[in-house]
């Protein structure tokens, strides 16, 4: 992974965390991936005994019924009534698409599809194993708990997604193939109930659980992961700050968040050694603010009903 954080915990560039925890980092024999990740950090894992690019949207008034119905229609929208604003907000995140043209091959990255659950759960899945020397003889339970958390996490949309880039290489025999995935936190609803230290401000933006695929490394996926992230993150909210986990002992993720303008805010006392954890620096960037929904805060948005 290489930027961001999880309940069960998945992160960029430190110890695996989503609700922004914990990073994984892209350096040579490590999984790109990063930030803590809540849901599969030691402590929980202990807890448990077996049991083409599409033309990128310039404005939501612009998308026809058709780029957004998937979101509005999926089955777990029945379980609550959006307001105004949060329908508003599922049509970007539907029409949303950052297309990037690499040396090696073509990217774009855009809003998981249900349907793309299964790849990406593999995905985060090898990438956890790898980071945490895990046996791949752990990789189906890896697997359940990552799918659980994709699904809760899902549940959260417009104030969480989950992104996923695509990438196609250069005159290469193989199509299109799952390339990395960066989760985004947007406000407070979407923040993790248990974030990862030092503690990140809920009610800001945050960016975890990133990582690039093994064989794809080194092409400048991470890094356009991480700005799509932030072009995605100016369009949804008028915060005008992002913050992410960086483990000390990742210097290529530093490196490239340094060179992204994030900067150091804190850092973990040595203690948190003690609960067999790496020690995290929180970082943050202050974003230029273009959005369409910078009247409001979507976590200060109307109050959502319980059907």
């Amino acid at each position: 992974m290489a930027a961001a954080a999880a309940t069960l915990k998945l992160s960029p560039y430190s110890d695996l965390q989503p609700q922004c925890q914990r990073e994984f980092k892209p350096t040579k024999g490590q999984p790109f991936i990063s930030s803590p990740a809540p849901f599969l950090s030691p402590r929980k894992l202990r807890r448990y005994s077996y049991k083409c690019c599409l033309p990128p949207s310039s404005s939501t008034s612009s998308i026809t019924p058709k780029q957004y119905l998937s979101f509005l229609d999926e089955s777990f929208r029945g379980s609550r009534v959006l307001t105004n604003e949060e329908l508003e907000k599922l049509k970007a995140l539907e029409s949303f698409v950052y297309p990037q043209q690499l040396e090696s091959g073509s990217l774009w990255v855009r809003v998981m599809r249900t349907e793309e659950m299964d790849v990406t759960v593999g995905l985060w899945a090898l990438s956890f194993a790898e980071s945490m020397f895990m046996s791949l003889q752990y990789e189906a339970l890896l697997r359940f708990f990552v799918k659980q958390y994709l699904m809760e996490r899902r549940d959260l949309m417009p104030h969480a997604v989950t992104l996923v880039g695509f990438y196609r290489e250069e005159g290469g025999k193989r199509g299109e193939e799952l390339a990395g995935t960066v989760e985004i936190c947007f406000d407070k609803r979407g923040a993790n109930a248990s974030p990862p230290t030092p503690t990140a401000p809920k009610n800001s933006p945050y960016i975890c659980n990133m990582t690039v695929k093994k064989e794809l490394r080194r092409r400048g996926i991470g890094w356009h992961l991480l700005k799509a992230s932030e072009e995605l993150i100016s369009r949804m909210t008028s915060s005008k700050e992002v913050y992410l986990h960086c483990r000390m002992i990742d210097e290529a993720p530093f490196n490239m968040y340094i060179k992204a303008g994030y900067n150091v805010i804190q850092t973990d006392s040595i203690f948190i050694l003690l609960t067999l954890q790496r020690r995290k620096h929180l970082m943050c960037k202050k974003l230029p603010v273009s959005s369409s929904f910078s009247e409001s805060d979507m976590s200060e948005s109307g109050e959502e009903l319980l059907s």
